[in-house]
């Protein structure tokens, strides 16, 4: 069935291609900040190895990469939590649809 324009199902179908595209641009930022978490890591190690059997300058540079693990912790949770507010809205959407 198509919708009139204006109608209430129209809005609807209107929200829902909005937040299915702003849901997959959120995966894809989500995914490209794993990629980077996960380098990040990767160098976070080797960082406080450094630092266990250096100096000044390698534990700096450990307190450093620690602080962009953390950075980028928080940026994906953030991701995650805004994809599953708009996943549950779009599941709201989806059930006044019927």
């Amino acid at each position: 069935m198509i919708s009139a324009p204006g109608t209430t199902m129209s809005r609807i179908h209107d929200r829902l291609f909005r937040l299915n595209e702003e849901i997959d641009r959120l995966r894809a930022e989500e995914r490209l900040t794993e990629g980077e978490l996960g380098m990040l890591e990767h160098l976070d190690d080797d960082a406080r190895r450094d630092a266990a059997v250096g100096g000044p300058l390698e534990r700096d540079d450990a307190r450093m990469t620690a602080g962009d693990v953390a950075r980028f912790r928080t940026t994906l949770a953030g991701l995650q939590s805004r994809r599953a507010r708009l996943e549950a809205k779009r599941e709201r959407l989806l059930e006044r649809l019927g």
